[in-house]
């Protein structure tokens, strides 16, 4: 009795030491937020959210919040688009050629950001000469495609393809089977991969760098420029704003879908 209490206590001391080391640096970085003293620091003396005003107050920040929230929504979208109806060829169809197909899916991620970066830098934009919010756009959607085709193609290897067959030998066509039979069974895994692609994007820093121009920065560029300059408690408050968003996101998550369809 005694080796299995030990035992127990020793899985439970594990899992607090991992629960430590992954949300202690979240609670460092909130309890610094509010701190009085113009530097970064815990614990802070004192009690103030002149930190937090200061982050809406910054129009670099909103602006840049703005940007990075468009473009990650965009790019899921224009990831959904392309990556729902390839993963669903993919996975209800047998063609020539189908490897290579779903390697060309999958290729953006076995790429470095840094060198898609440049190739879109070198090619998109400067031979090309797109604007930055169209480069950005394309950048982020080549980012979100196989974030997009893995979750969805692991979702419709759980469906009953024999379902759309009977819709359509009942006399439904292909789209409608495929929107009334096929989508609702998997729209968990859709939620997933718009959740997967939006954080994705929305925290990119690679990629954006080499896309991005003078008046024309994502959230995460802008966080790096001002921390390389400043060290007082303004990205404790940003990151602490933006920990509580994701909280909020997720409860809703799980209020309308269950955290579970989602991971």
């Amino acid at each position: 009795m005694n080796r299995h209490r030990r035992h127990h206590l020793a899985l439970g001391l594990i899992v607090f030491l991992v629960y430590v080391f992954l949300i202690g640096p979240l609670v460092i970085i909130m309890a610094s937020s509010f701190g009085e003293q113009a530097a970064l620091v815990f614990p802070g003396q004192g009690f103030t959210l002149k930190w937090y005003a200061q982050v809406f107050q910054m129009s670099s920040f909103i602006n840049s919040a703005l940007l990075s929230i468009e473009i990650a929504f965009a790019a899921t979208a224009l990831a959904l688009l392309l990556g729902v109806p390839a993963a669903y060829a993919l996975n209800r169809f047998r063609f020539p050629g189908k490897g290579a197909v779903k390697t060309l899916f999958l290729s953006p991620v076995l790429i470095p950001c840094i060198v898609l970066g440049f190739i879109m830098l070198r090619y998109v934009i400067s031979q090309w000469q797109l604007p930055v919010i169209p480069s950005l756009l394309i950048g982020h959607t080549l980012l979100s495609i196989p974030y997009v085709m893995r979750v969805i193609t692991a979702s419709l290897s759980n469906f009953d393809f024999a379902i759309e067959e009977a819709a359509c030998s009942l006399g439904a066509t292909r789209g409608y089977s495929f929107f009334r039979m096929v989508l609702p069974n998997i729209k968990s895994g859709i939620a997933s991969a718009c959740v997967m692609a939006v954080i994705n994007s929305f925290n990119n820093v690679s990629l954006s760098t080499f896309l991005t121009a003078p008046g024309v920065t994502m959230l995460p560029i802008e966080i790096m420029g001002y921390v390389e300059y400043h060290f007082d408690p303004t990205i404790a408050a940003l990151a602490t704003v933006m920990m509580l968003v994701t909280l909020g996101v997720m409860l809703l998550i799980e209020k309308t879908l269950g955290l579970q369809s989602v991971v």
